[in-house]
């Protein structure tokens, strides 16, 4: 992205962040001379983005105009993971307008993907959700170079290097587009909309088919020098454990992601460890995390033993972490959150009984306050930003 005037930015982010607001509270929040803001404001006003709303409360003399971003104004938002599809179009006030959530298999190559993303958003302008796109934003699950916009060397998403998503993107739908790591979206939205709105320096952790760290310092996401930082599914916890999908033994991912968990549940419902997951493997013929998420909440020691076993492992790596770089708070987010407090109470226990005392007095652990939401919001961040700077 571009460096854009400030003032245009700022005024654009307080609009979608707070609503109508008048011309005379613009100049006060924004400190920007008056003359100057009513200029801008007036550009903005014929580009289509800002609207006047009426008037406002008086302050003892004549009444000010109040301006808010148009209501036509439309973005998408679009998170991949490893076997979803969720979509929405939101409004300027990143409320959503529309929205759409399936199952889809991320290793069906881009092409057959993004025509899926393409045919929902096809079908929320046919509904009347929209009339053109100012932006997309999407996230993808797998490591991207932001600069470029392509996912570089994914691990589980065969056929996506250096894929233009980008660019498709901005053809197929006549729009500015950015691409992000589904991670970073996560955390943009969680500080956006979630637990961690207003905190400077977080991480959160996505745990779900593959695990992954977001990383927020001074306000800004930390995407690192080529795009990777926070892939810390790939940092080893084992010597010689498990084949990973990146290809390398005993990873995090390979002990605790969806896949490894699942893999593990079946183990114990074939056996007869696990008498709640015997019987619905009986009744399935197949056993997923969500299944011990239910046996756990029953009372199923082994699925119990299951969950505290990954959380001890996602804790001993948050603490390195923790250690390292000392952040406000952890927000632990993606499909195996719904694993829930069991979960929650290991990675805590784990992470302050190994990190310095000085780094864990005061660093809240605590689940997403989103949920699955979590990253079709902070990719509609994304798209409000990116339309925001090309609005010159």
């Amino acid at each position: 992205m571009r460096t854009v005037d400030s003032l245009h930015l700022r005024l654009l982010r307080l609009l979608r962040d707070h609503g109508a607001i008048s011309r005379a509270e613009l100049a006060d929040q924004l400190e920007a001379p008056r003359p100057r803001l009513l200029a801008e404001l007036d550009r903005l006003v014929g580009l289509g983005y800002v609207a006047e709303a009426g008037l406002a409360a008086s302050r003892g003399g004549r009444r000010s105009t109040l301006v808010e971003l148009n209501p036509g104004l439309r973005f998408a938002a679009v998170d991949l993971g490893a076997s979803s599809i969720d979509v929405e179009v939101v409004n300027g006030r990143l409320e959503p307008v529309a929205a759409y959530a399936e199952s889809a298999d991320i290793r069906s190559g881009p092409k057959v993907t993004l025509q899926r993303v393409s045919e929902l958003l096809h079908k929320a302008r046919v509904d009347g959700a929209y009339e053109r796109l100012a932006a997309v934003g999407i996230g993808v699950p797998g490591p991207v170079s932001f600069r470029d916009g392509v996912p570089v060397s994914p691990p589980i998403m065969p056929g996506w290097d250096r894929f233009p998503v980008r660019e498709l993107l901005t053809r197929e739908h006549g729009c500015p587009a950015v691409v992000d790591n589904d991670v970073n979206v996560m955390a943009i939205g969680e500080r956006h909309g979630g637990v961690a709105r207003s905190v400077n320096d977080f991480m959160l952790v996505k745990i779900g088919t593959g695990i992954g760290c977001g990383i927020y310092l001074d306000g800004e996401v930390y995407r690192g020098k080529d795009g990777c930082a926070g892939d810390i599914g790939h940092i080893q916890v084992e010597l010689n454990g498990p084949m990973c999908s990146c290809g390398n033994l005993g990873c995090l991912e390979a002990l605790f992601g969806g896949a490894a968990l699942a893999r593990e549940a079946t183990v114990a419902a074939r056996s007869g460890a696990s008498p709640a997951l015997a019987e619905r493997l009986a009744a399935a013929g197949t056993v997923a995390a969500c299944d011990v998420a239910l046996a756990a909440a029953e009372g199923d020691i082994t699925c119990i033993q299951l969950i505290r076993d990954g959380g001890r492992r996602v804790g001993r790596v948050l603490a390195g972490m923790v250690s390292f770089a000392n952040p406000s708070m952890i927000v632990i987010g993606g499909g195996l959150a719904q694993l829930g407090h069991i979960l929650l109470a290991e990675i805590r226990s784990v992470v302050y009984r190994r990190s310095l005392p000085l780094a864990t007095g005061n660093l809240p652990v605590v689940l997403s306050e989103l949920g699955l939401r979590a990253g079709v919001a902070g990719a509609a961040v994304l798209a409000s930003d990116v339309a925001f700077e090309q609005a010159s």
